[in-house]
């Protein structure tokens, strides 16, 4: 046992609900956290083009960051929130070694935010190369954010390299030294590039009232993104998986029958998606992304079990019932469902978004 993970805290409840949590809610941060990025990198590249009707698409795209960022945010809060107690010794003392970026998360996304409602705001007033600028801080950001985010998620998975701090206490480590940190890295951002241009195309599809020429450039160009994307996704998939462990790898190859079915069902799907994507078949894919974000996300939840097995048992965690505070935290949890589902109600009626 490594002696620099610290000593588990007590559980109010099993493991396994905490981990199944995560499950659910992850997945659902991850498609809001692509559509984010996604989308601000293609009204980006929009901005860039010299025709009014990109401009348009530039304009409208506009109105949907801010609400893309919050909804991100707090979901992935909630995700987070049950990664820190279902991993808490492990992910906080890489949070620790890398402390310095892990702190400069906080005002960087301010940062972004800021930048996004000035961009919806002040966008019909500004000139093209404030705009510019206005709308590629936040993606900058946004990519800094996710590298960052890789770092910590593969650097709490090995303890060995946490022996760093005794030659770099300043909270700067970084894991360079983790060979599968750039393929898992560009697996993800492309990943959810892609997803961000089937988000684009949606849109453009549900808001009817939107000028014809911008509706179309919308579904054009995410569709575009999204095939050729996530065509690039699935090859930086399979970099990701030959820079893994032979043992870890041949999880995915029949040693774990699960994940093995996961693993290909979740490549038939992808070329599925890949295949409709060329097509244009916009719902078909979004309703094929959606349980191939799930499959994904089980796929990475048995690399990180795998990478953290020497060190660490669920079994052997402390575990006090407390059912007064799970009970309290379910009743919480469904009032905040509630309002969440609510809240993106009325940000579709308010961008004028139709039922398909």
């Amino acid at each position: 046992m490594n002696s620099l993970i610290p000593t588990p805290d007590i559980f109010p409840a099993s493991w396994e609900f905490f981990r199944f949590l995560l499950m659910l809610l992850f997945p659902l941060h991850l498609i809001l956290m692509n559509a984010m990025v996604g989308t601000t990198a293609i009204t980006a590249y929009a901005l860039l083009r010299k025709d009014e009707t990109m401009r348009g698409l530039a304009c409208e795209l506009a109105r949907v960051l801010p609400f893309l960022i919050a909804f991100t945010v707090n979901l992935g809060v909630a995700a987070l929130l049950f990664l820190q107690v279902t991993y808490g010794q492990f992910f906080y003392a890489g949070s620790v070694l890398m402390g310095v970026y892990w702190i400069a998360v906080v005002p960087l996304l301010l940062l972004a935010y800021y930048a996004a409602y000035l961009f919806d705001f002040k966008f019909s007033n500004m000139n093209k190369p404030l705009a510019i600028f206005v709308i590629f801080l936040p993606l900058i950001i946004f990519l800094a954010i996710a590298f960052i985010y890789s770092n910590n998620m593969t650097l709490m998975l090995d303890p060995e390299a946490w022996r760093a701090y005794f030659g770099t206490q300043n909270g700067t480590v970084l894991h360079w030294g983790h060979t599968p940190l750039i393929p898992r890295f560009l697996h993800f951002i492309t990943g959810g590039l892609a997803v961000g241009g089937l988000f684009v195309a949606l849109l453009g599809r549900v808001r009817k009232k939107l000028d014809p020429a911008v509706r179309a450039a919308a579904e054009r160009i995410g569709m575009r993104v999204f095939t050729i994307l996530t065509g690039v996704s699935i090859l930086a998939g399979f970099l990701f998986l030959a820079a893994l462990p032979r043992q870890m790898l041949l999880l995915f190859m029949g040693r774990d029958i699960i994940a093995t079915v996961v693993f290909a069902v979740g490549m038939i799907l992808a070329v599925i998606v890949v295949v409709a994507g060329g097509s244009r078949k916009v719902w078909l894919c979004a309703w094929l992304v959606v349980p191939l974000m799930f499959f994904m996300s089980y796929l990475r939840d048995v690399v990180r079990t795998a990478y953290l097995q020497p060190y660490f048992s669920p079994v052997a965690l402390p575990v006090v019932p407390q059912f007064g505070a799970i009970a309290m935290f379910l009743i919480a949890l469904l009032a905040g469902l509630v309002t969440v589902a609510w809240m993106m109600w009325k940000a579709a009626s308010a961008l004028g978004v139709t039922k398909p």
